[in-house]
């Protein structure tokens, strides 16, 4: 699976919270990062460009700051040029069918706020309606957003659970299950240990996969205890 990264900021340097996810996914093929105002400064998109990186990808995902409840400017031209009939809807219009998406917010404000009685009195759900829309329009899988609240305040340890819930996002199956969280967890260690298989660290991560592996085994043993047990 490859996703596309469509990244919507206009001073992404100077964004730490843009930066600490960004950062972290340096050196993966899988997954294309694409910052919009970066590629186009002066506002001119390439439809054709746009529409052909789409097409290469299986999963789309916004990634912004959640300005007045929606999105920077540039994303909203990105939607209104490049998701035109004939290309993402309409007679023909099926390119996006089948594809996933999905979206990660920044947002500045403190999740508690976002409800009934709350200073925002929406929820996050209420509020992303409209890409919610978007997806169903073009035929694409609408994926559960990740929506990271107040990200100056957390803690180094809630940082991280965010992290690999954002790799997550963007590489595993759509599918949250035990047994799916796992395997991409093992695949994400095997590929660290290909990768750094001189440094010391790696033994660990040798003996974690082998510890997951073998917790597996004997949760799918117990499974068929219980199957023959009630059948």
């Amino acid at each position: 699976m490859k996703t596309l990264l469509i990244v919507s900021h206009p001073d992404l340097i100077n964004s730490g919270s843009q930066q600490y996810f960004l950062s972290s996914l340096k050196g993966n093929d899988k997954i294309t990062v694409h910052h919009l105002e970066t590629q186009y400064p002066d506002g001119k998109i390439d439809v054709a460009k746009e529409q052909a990186l789409l097409r290469e990808h299986d999963r789309i995902i916004f990634q912004f700051p959640f300005y007045w409840y929606s999105s920077p400017p540039l994303l909203k031209q990105w939607q209104d040029v490049v998701l035109e009939a004939g290309f993402a809807y309409g007679k023909r219009g099926n390119a996006l069918y089948g594809k996933e998406f999905g979206l990660v917010l920044m947002i500045g404000v403190a999740e508690r706020e976002y409800q009934a009685g709350g200073t925002e009195l929406f929820s996050i759900n209420e509020l992303t309606k409209p890409f919610q829309a978007m997806a169903h329009k073009t035929g694409m899988i609408y994926l559960r957003p990740l929506t990271i609240f107040q990200f100056g305040y957390l803690e180094e340890e809630q940082k991280m659970d965010l992290l690999i819930k954002y790799w997550q996002l963007l590489t595993m199956e759509n599918d949250f299950s035990l047994t799916t969280r796992e395997k991409w967890l093992i695949a994400q260690l095997k590929n660290f240990i290909d990768q750094n298989s001189d440094s010391p660290n790696a033994r660990i991560f040798i003996y974690a996969v082998d510890l997951i592996e073998e917790n597996r085994n004997t949760i799918d043993g117990l499974q068929m205890v219980f199957d023959d047990m009630y059948d």
